[in-house]
């Protein structure tokens, strides 16, 4: 069987009523789109737009597209959601407990008595246990408990250093009266 003759059958099942052949045939019938000639009108369009000056003063313009190097990644819709959304707790919780190990002195500093700090540091301790367990899966606990003790003790000197420093910089630098009260009130609603 010729080429021509399977472009003809194609032809045929694709149009039925276009049973003549030849030229003729050709003309009597509207042309299939063609990917080019669906290139040509696209590019035509892109054009005209910049000749009516859509593309000016695109925020983008002249500078590089933000996270074209992540588009192999495929969790890179992932990552931008949880940077545009400031999501943060999603660690595991090994490296959870190494990034609140870190700041727990700071923690400890805003809390005001020392019956806080002892339930602050317990219940660090066990997250910590918890997570040594493993029972949720994820990279080993290298963090170590916290000594309920030695923290008290070292928040107990913290607060007496913050208070010798208030005490030397005078009452220039020290916070207003209303500040304070506002400060006690907060404190005796929490309870």
């Amino acid at each position: 069987m010729s080429d021509d003759a399977r472009r003809r059958a194609a032809r045929y099942r694709l149009e039925p009523d276009a049973a003549s052949t030849g030229a003729e045939a050709e003309e009597a019938t509207p042309r299939a789109r063609r990917p080019e000639d669906q290139a040509l009108w696209v590019d035509h369009q892109v054009r005209a737009a910049i000749a009516r000056g859509e593309f000016d003063d695109l925020p983008l313009a002249g500078k590089p597209l933000p996270h074209i190097d992540t588009a192999a990644d495929p969790d890179w819709w992932l990552r931008q959601f949880i940077e545009r959304e400031n999501i943060t707790g999603v660690l595991p919780e090994a490296l959870q407990l190494r990034k609140d190990d870190a700041v727990l002195p700071d923690v400890l500093d805003g809390l005001r008595s020392e019956r806080v700090v002892r339930e602050a540091v317990a219940e660090f301790n066990r997250r910590i246990i918890a997570a040594r367990r493993q029972l949720q899966g994820g990279p080993p606990v290298v963090t170590p408990l916290r000594d309920i003790e030695v923290e008290v003790a070292a928040w107990h000197e913290r607060r007496a250093a913050r208070a010798r420093r208030l005490a030397e910089a005078g009452p220039a630098d020290a916070a207003p009266p209303g500040a304070i009260r506002r400060a006690w009130d907060r404190l005796r609603r929490r309870g």
